[in-house]
């Protein structure tokens, strides 16, 4: 049976500084104990509305690591309205994002330009294209897309062949890498950013219609976060049948209404719930 909490406590320690370049070295036997290990774990589980959850869990053991991951876990069969709050310039916090359209929860959008705000990968809002990706943006780190109809429906899509153009829900924020597709996970590239492990921000979609929003906390000896394949592996041990990576590092952030940000974000390079980094865009889930 799942327990109830109402927050995260605050713990001061300091960044683990290798922690940035680590790499994971588990061999297949070991992701499919982990697998069992995530399936089966019982997390600590807050209910915030009728069809929105809150579930955290410390790992000491997860992927040879220590990890600290938060889940948003939404039943879409339920009146929950999903939205993406963004400026075209400058810097929107996460929590403010969610204050701002009075939501119940919220979570980090997609990647930035960090000197002057503004979406650097496709975002198309109610029909409006905002954004094109930039020229010469890393292919495999939009190469999937969150979309939402306009009659408020999710799904997320692969790249089509003939660009995010082709996709016709009235909202869509693109990201990746995409992480799993049809029930598989997706082959990665292997460069850094996928091979290292950081904090990461994911959303994925399961067979029964929730939406399973995850934050990893990273950068840190209390919390060393994951490579793209560990957390694409999270994510379909938590029943994704579809799942994308979002923006991460310091700026992976789940807000609460009435708690707060209750993740640990690394920017501040400690382990508290202070190290907010302001972002982009910002996905809120409002209970209706």
């Amino acid at each position: 049976m799942a327990s109830l909490f109402t927050g995260c406590k605050v713990n001061n320690n300091e960044e683990k500084p290798k922690a940035l370049e680590q790499k994971s070295t588990t061999n297949n036997e070991e992701f499919e104990s982990s697998v069992q290990h995530i399936s089966n774990v019982e997390w600590k589980t807050e209910k915030i509305s009728e069809a929105i959850l809150y579930k955290y869990h410390n790992f000491s053991d997860l992927f040879n690591s220590i990890q600290s991951v938060t889940i948003i876990e939404i039943d879409l069969n339920q009146k929950v309205r999903v939205d993406i709050s963004y400026l075209t310039s400058g810097f929107l916090k996460t929590s403010e994002a969610g204050l701002n359209v009075n939501a119940t929860a919220a979570i980090n959008g997609s990647y930035f330009d960090t000197s002057k705000g503004g979406s650097t990968v496709f975002f198309k809002k109610d029909g409006e294209v905002i954004n094109d990706t930039r020229e010469n943006f890393t292919h495999y780190r939009e190469n999937a897309g969150f979309a939402i109809n306009a009659s408020g429906n999710i799904s997320i899509h692969k790249k089509p062949s003939l660009g995010w153009q082709a996709v016709t829900s009235s909202t869509l924020l693109t990201s990746g890498p995409l992480l799993i597709y049809n029930g598989q996970l997706v082959e990665q590239v292997d460069e850094k950013f996928n091979t290292n492990r950081h904090p990461r921000t994911a959303i994925g979609i399961t067979d029964d219609n929730r939406l399973i929003a995850t934050v990893v906390d990273g950068r840190n000896n209390q919390a060393e976060g994951m490579t793209i394949h560990e957390v694409a592996t999270l994510m379909q041990a938590l029943g994704c049948k579809e799942a994308m990576n979002l923006d991460g590092g310091g700026s992976s952030t789940v807000w609460i209404e009435n708690l707060g940000v209750v993740n640990y974000p690394s920017d501040n390079k400690k382990f508290d719930n202070e190290g907010e980094r302001g972002v982009a865009n910002v996905i809120t889930f409002t209970q209706e």
